[in-house]
């Protein structure tokens, strides 16, 4: 069987969110014995120096021994950045017209 078909048959259940140029894939998967696990994983579009798009991908496992805890300081942490900076998003990074800015450096200017 291959790789894509195996990976593809054992998931349960999907859930995508888009989120700028990042993709996060919420996965059920049920293992050999018949139990379920999530992965978590991040999609990242890239664009190389030739146009090319490409993608890099990080990948979590979270087996159900572990969800109470994930769950706890998942909560934990998301209330601490939000008690702490609030609720609007101050990067401009995240605007959907954000273009990075390049800045070069006078080698002539002395330090």
């Amino acid at each position: 069987m291959s790789d894509y078909k195996e990976r593809h048959e054992n998931e349960i259940f999907t859930k995508v969110l888009k989120a700028g140029r990042r993709t996060y894939f919420f996965d059920v998967r049920e293992t050999k014995a018949g139990d379920y696990y999530l992965t978590i994983t991040e999609s990242k579009k890239n664009f190389g120096e030739n146009g090319e798009a490409s993608f890099e991908k990080h990948k979590i496992y979270l087996y159900k021994e572990d969800f109470k805890a994930f769950e706890e300081m998942f909560s934990e942490s998301t209330d601490f950045i939000i008690g702490e900076k609030g609720e609007d998003v101050i990067s401009d990074r995240h605007d959907k017209d954000f273009k990075a800015r390049s800045y070069t450096i006078d080698t002539d200017e002395e330090l």
